[in-house]
Parts: C-alpha cells; sequence; structure tokens
C-alpha cells in the first residue's frame, strides 16, 4: 500500500509533460478528472532537463507539474529519471557506457545504457535522487517515489570485471575455493590469480545462449549482475530516505525478468510494483501466474500495477489493439491477483521517437470520445465505486508453487540436457492446472515459509541450497504434500552435479533416483500409461500424452503410479508417489500434457482437502478472493470473448459494481468482471 488514507484505488499512470507546450497540460489535468485519473508518475525521464551540466541542477519545469497536480488534487509518483543519462555525461565521462556480450563498447544513445559499476554513474544518479528528496522532503503530493525505470541488461567491461572479482573475493575468500566450486580442473580451466577471471562474454568462456565451458562462472556473474544493479537502486534509495525516511520508495519491475533476481530485490524495496504486458497470443493464466509472483516477492503483500497499455504496445512485432473490454479485464485481473493501483503507460501519446505508437490514455487526435478513452473513463468511474475496501485485502492460498531465479539460470545454462527445456514454461504448465480449478496460488522461493501450506509444487527445482532441501524435507515431514518433475535435485549451489544421482539430497523424501534422462524433440511423442493402483480414482483418463524429457527411475520405497507406454524404458515408472514422515511427495519424471495436469489437480483436491474458490470454472473463466477485515472479495473474470454461464454452488455474491445480488446460476457477458462481496453461504 503506497498511502494508508487512500480513499480508493489509485488510477492514472505516466504523464510527460516536458515533452509539450504549456497549454497542453491544462487540457490533461481537464481530461484526467474526466476519466478519474488521481496518481500522476512524472519525472521518469529528465535527467538531462534537471542536470544540464556537471554542478547545475533546474527543477523549475517540474516544480510547475507537482504544483499543478496538487492544485487539482492529484497524487504524484514522483521518478528520480535516471534510467537514461545525459549526452554529455557520455561524452565527458565514457566509463558510464556499457560493453555489450560481443565486447563491443556502446554509444550514447536509448536508455539503460548505464554502466552499473561505472563511478560516473554512481556519483551522478544518487546525487540526483538526494537532490530531489531535499527539494521535495515536505511535499504533501507525493505518494512514492519512483526509482530509475525498468532497470535491465548486462554489462560486460573491465570495470565489471574488476568489480566482479572483488564480488567473488567475498563470496569465496580464496582461489581453491572458488575453483573447486567452479570445477576448473575440467578442460584446464583453473585460475591461479584473481585477474585471470573474465567476464563471460562472447569471446571468453561463452559462446552461445546453452553453449558454454565454465558454468559456474557463467552462474556467479548472473548473480554479481543482479547485485550489481540492486546496489544501484539501493544507492538511489538510500539517498531518498537520507532526508525522507518515511518515504516509500520502489521501482517498476517486469514481471519474470530472467537477468535479476527480485526476490532479493525485493527486501529493498518498500513495495512491489511491475509492468504488465501480455503478448496476444499469451495464455491468461500465465499473466495471473506473474502477478502472483510479484505478490509472492514480499510474503503476500499488495502490489502496485506500474505500467500497462490502454490499447497497444508499440514494441511487440505487431501492435495489436485491445478488443472492447480487454483493457478493463486486464486492470481487474491485476487487482484480483493483488494489485493496489491501476496505472498506464502512458497518459497522452508521444508526438514522435520510438513510442508515438504505443497506446495512450489521450492518444493523437487529443479527443474525449474516442473508444479508449470511454473505456478509461469507464473504469475511472468503477474505482470510484469500489472505493478503499480492496487496498490493502490480502489473498489466502493452500498450495505454493516454487520460483527460483537461480534453478532458473542454472537449469537453461546447461549445455544439456535439452534446448528445449524451458524453465517458465514447465512453471507456467503447472501453475495453469491449478488456476483453471479455480485453485489459489502463492509463488513462493528461498526463504519462505512453507508451513501454512497443503501442497507445495516445485517443477524443476534444479539446483538446491542447503536451506531449501531442510525446508522442504520438513514441509512432508510435517503433513505436506510435495509435488516435482524432473531436473529437481541435480545440482548444488555452484551447479555441482550430486554425487548418487537426482534428485540429490531429496532422494529419501522421494524414495528413488534418476539413472538417467532421455532428451527427445518436442515432437516425439511418449505416452503416460495410469497403473491398476489408479483405477476407480476419479478424474484420470487411462493414458496422456508426455514429451521433451524422460526420468529413467530407480525406486527405493515409491508406488508407482503411472509407466511410459513406449521406447525401451516401456513400463518404467513416470509418475510415482512416496509416503514419507507425516506426508507424501509426488514425482512426474516427464512433461506431461496439461490434461495430465488437470486431472492430477482433481485428484490432490480430493486427496489433500484443499478447496477451489469455486469449483466446475467453465473454460477461460478465472476466480479469485481478496479478504480483508473479516470480508472477502470474490473476483470472477470471463477472459472469453463470449458469454458464459458460471454456478456459483452455495455462494452468495453482492456484486459491487451494479449493486445486484446473485446466486446459483450467473451469465457473464463475454469480457465481462465481476467483483463481488460473499455475503453468505446458501443451504
Amino acid at each position: 500500500m503506497i498511502d494508508p488514507g487512500l480513499h480508493k484505488i489509485p488510477y492514472g499512470g505516466d504523464w510527460n509533460p516536458e515533452q509539450w507546450e504549456r497549454e497542453i497540460w491544462d487540457e490533461d489535468i481537464r481530461l484526467f478528472k474526466e476519466a478519474g485519473i488521481d496518481l500522476l508518475s512524472i519525472n521518469i525521464f529528465a535527467w538531462t532537463r534537471l542536470q544540464p551540466d556537471d554542478d547545475t541542477y533546474d527543477f523549475a519545469l517540474l516544480d510547475e507539474m507537482i504544483q499543478l497536480l496538487k492544485a487539482n488534487n492529484m497524487r504524484v509518483c514522483l521518478g528520480t529519471g535516471t534510467a537514461a543519462h545525459p549526452a554529455w555525461m557520455a561524452t565527458r565521462y565514457p566509463d558510464i557506457l556499457r560493453v555489450d556480450f560481443q565486447g563491443r563498447k556502446r554509444k550514447y544513445g536509448d536508455r539503460h545504457n548505464s554502466c552499473p559499476s561505472s563511478p560516473t554513474y554512481r556519483r551522478f544518479a544518487p546525487r540526483l535522487a538526494e537532490e530531489l528528496a531535499k527539494r521535495y522532503q515536505h511535499e504533501e503530493a507525493i505518494s512514492i517515489w519512483h526509482v530509475s525505470n525498468e532497470y535491465t541488461g548486462i554489462c560486460y567491461c573491465d570495470t565489471c570485471e574488476k568489480a566482479f572479482r572483488e564480488w567473488l573475493k567475498q563470496r569465496y575468500s580464496s582461489l581453491d575455493a572458488l575453483n573447486a566450486a567452479w570445477n576448473t580442473t575440467f578442460w584446464s580451466q583453473t585460475v591461479t590469480d584473481w585477474d585471470q577471471i573474465v567476464v563471460p562474454n562472447q569471446l571468453t568462456v561463452q559462446w552461445a545462449e546453452r553453449g558454454m565451458c565454465q558454468q559456474g562462472l557463467v552462474l556467479d556473474y548472473l548473480r554479481f549482475n543482479s547485485d550489481n544493479h540492486l546496489e544501484c537502486y539501493t544507492l538511489e534509495r538510500d539517498a531518498i530516505k537520507k532526508h525522507i525516511p518515511e518515504a516509500i520508495v520502489t521501482t517498476n519491475l517486469m514481471g519474470a525478468y530472467r537477468q535479476y533476481n527480485y526476490r532479493q530485490w525485493a527486501s529493498k524495496m518498500d513495495v512491489i510494483s511491475w509492468d504488465c504486458y501480455p503478448s496476444p497470443t499469451q495464455p491468461p493464466s500465465h499473466t495471473s501466474l506473474i502477478h502472483d509472483l510479484m505478490r509472492g516477492l514480499k510474503d503476500g503483500q499488495s502490489f502496485l500495477l506500474m505500467e500497462q497499455t490502454p490499447s497497444q504496445t508499440n514494441w511487440q512485432p505487431y501492435n495489436w489493439v485491445k478488443r472492447p473490454g480487454q483493457m478493463r479485464l486486464g486492470s481487474y485481473q491485476a487487482v484480483a491477483h493483488g494489485a493496489d493501483s491501476v496505472l498506464f503507460f502512458q497518459m497522452r501519446q508521444s508526438v514522435g521517437a520510438c513510442e508515438k505508437f504505443h497506446g495512450a490514455v489521450i492518444d493523437h487526435t487529443g479527443r474525449n470520445d474516442t473508444r479508449v478513452f470511454k473505456e478509461v473513463s469507464a473504469l475511472g468511474a468503477e474505482l470510484q465505486k469500489l472505493g478503499p475496501d480492496l487496498i490493502g485485502s490480502t489473498i489466502e492460498s493452500q498450495v505454493a508453487l516454487w520460483f527460483d531465479w537461480e534453478s532458473w539460470w542454472a537449469a537453461e545454462n546447461s549445455a544439456g540436457p535439452s534446448v528445449d527445456m524451458h524453465y517458465m514454461e514447465q512453471i507456467a504448465l503447472y501453475y495453469s492446472a491449478f488456476n483453471t480449478a479455480g485453485i489459489q496460488v502463492d509463488l513462493v522461493g528461498p526463504g519462505s515459509d512453507l508451513s501454512k501450506y497443503k501442497v507445495l509444487v516445485t517443477p524443476v527445482m534444479y539446483l538446491l541450497h542447503p536451506e531449501d532441501v531442510e525446508a522442504v524435507t520438513g514441509f512432508v515431514q510435517n503433513g505436506g504434500t510435495l509435488v516435482s518433475s524432473f531436473l529437481t535435485g541435480v545440482a548444488d549451489v555452484n551447479d555441482r552435479v550430486f554425487r548418487g544421482g537426482a534428485p540429490g539430497p531429496l532422494r529419501d523424501v522421494f524414495g528413488l533416483w534418476s539413472e538417467e534422462i532421455d532428451a527427445l524433440p518436442p515432437q516425439q511423442k511418449n505416452r503416460i500409461v495410469m497403473q491398476n493402483n489408479m483405477q476407480g480414482q476419479p478424474g484420470f483418463a487411462e493414458s496422456y500424452e508426455c514429451n521433451l524429457l524422460f526420468d529413467l527411475l530407480r525406486l527405493n520405497g515409491a508406488e508407482v503410479l503411472a509407466a511410459y507406454a513406449s521406447d525401451f524404458y516401456a513400463g518404467h515408472p513416470a509418475l510415482t508417489r512416496h509416503r514419507s514422515g507425516k506426508g507424501t511427495a509426488y514425482y512426474v519424471a516427464t512433461s506431461p500434457e496439461e490434461a495430465f495436469l488437470k486431472d492430477l489437480v482433481r485428484h490432490l483436491i480430493q486427496e489433500t482437502g484443499i478447496k477451489p474458490v469455486l469449483a466446475n470454472l467453465p473454460a477461460g473463466v478465472e476466480v479469485t478472493k481478496r479478504s480483508k477485515n473479516g470480508r472477502d472479495f470474490l473476483f470472477l473474470l470471463n477472459h472469453n470473448p463470449t458469454e458464459v454461464e458460471v454456478d456459483l454452488g452455495n455462494t452468495a455474491l453482492h456484486n459491487l459494481l451494479n449493486d445486484q445480488k446473485s446466486s446459483g446460476k450467473l451469465v457473464m457477458k463475454g469480457r465481462d468482471v465481476v467483483v463481488a462481496e460473499e455475503v453468505g453461504v446458501l443451504v
């Protein structure tokens, strides 16, 4: 939450008045009021205007923007403006320029082109943030501080290389420990001096995305890069809090962004915020997955939807336009999964440069009778109706899905077993099965408290920290149900394979070990055949397709529930169950079709007692529940373009958007949304 006194969910987004003549500002304010907009993010890209040289700062225009918003009872999300350094800085201080993966020194241009190790960047960026904090420390219109913008990328320059060596000294203390961790006796890669360590780019140890000779080095450079950029954020955050200790400070994350470990970033952020730009082919459940990932970064704390497009996204291959109702549906989808804001990029459409075709609340016509503006205004009116009830409400889940950036890095950095094994695809498969069943899911990871969950799902839990082993083992021993997959427990924190076979130190939990893993092209299929002990179990079909990877398991106490149908390992276990302590561990040895996981979820519902928010949902309909002060709020989202009928079971609802009460069967129009308070249970 950004302000405990908010009377409604904040609505607005990025406004760039510095791009426009002054008379446009007043017209924008008039239209913002008409649309119900009340929070504007400003000063996101304004470094050159604020600081024209080393020692000069000019805040006159920013002063005018803030006072205009304040006079019109609007709140400010104040950016530090440091996401794109000025041209004069790049010319005068070339150390600020990055070196790319191919080893090429960049020139000035674009954004996110600053080297995170650059002494120049680390001097000027926090200094600007501090100057802003000193100037506006008593400005009551500012609700939140926004550091930089969408941190991204990796630098491979000499300065980063030196900083990496210092980072490694802190991590390993000695070269002997480093060489052991990286297994450098392979290919005679042993280093005998810290200065021999190189950045892992195309010129050194990594010649392709999944081709490299020192995977331990690459894994550590990803860790370093994430830490290095986080330090840059923290320098600005601390500069703000030096003068405004109570300031709420954030930066906009990018969902499942591979290059930075956002779970570590979360501890430095007062509130999580992120930018949501799904492609037209992305399943709705994948967007929900990322919302839940963002909510999970701070143990279930609500987050901010910092950006979405009102219409089209300019940087996708095809600038598809959101269909009528899609913007509203996507906005409520974010709120349904824990967002406490609905913000857009951008407020007024730029007339030039790369984002001139990106959607905006006010498009190039400047009119208030466009389809997009009318939809934005209608949503603004609905948010007024909802009032403050949803702000700060929580989502309670009985199922946890494990998401770990380091397992993502290590599993996909490995030269094998398959170039088509993608961590996010496997996570999304399992998430979708629960989501379509109406089961709420928390995204957890290293350090999360697992005690409140009945079911823990850990697909491709490739890399295991000792504390992860302890947490997962304890979860099962204490009565939890664990579901995992191939490539679990393969390697330790340094990507050194566990001896004795996967799943490494979790072998006793699963009651098995993996002797081999077969990798075939995705189009080459096998089948999972349910065994006799599963006959009569509700929901399961006789068999299912599977592909990609195939664990050949040796059992040590586990029970076979399904087996492969063909190839030389026909009859070998494909799904197992093992009782361990008070709990149960399932192991899925291959990548199954969606139908299998949906049926497995139905089986888990009966076996563990986990409860859907609503059962028997029509295809394409999603449901979540947020709770606050003893009140439960349901969100029903129809992602279909056509009408559907939803069985509410014994739940009675009061629709907060139209003040109607519903029970029994509920008809929803295409792409419609219901936000309702649960007002009783029918008997």
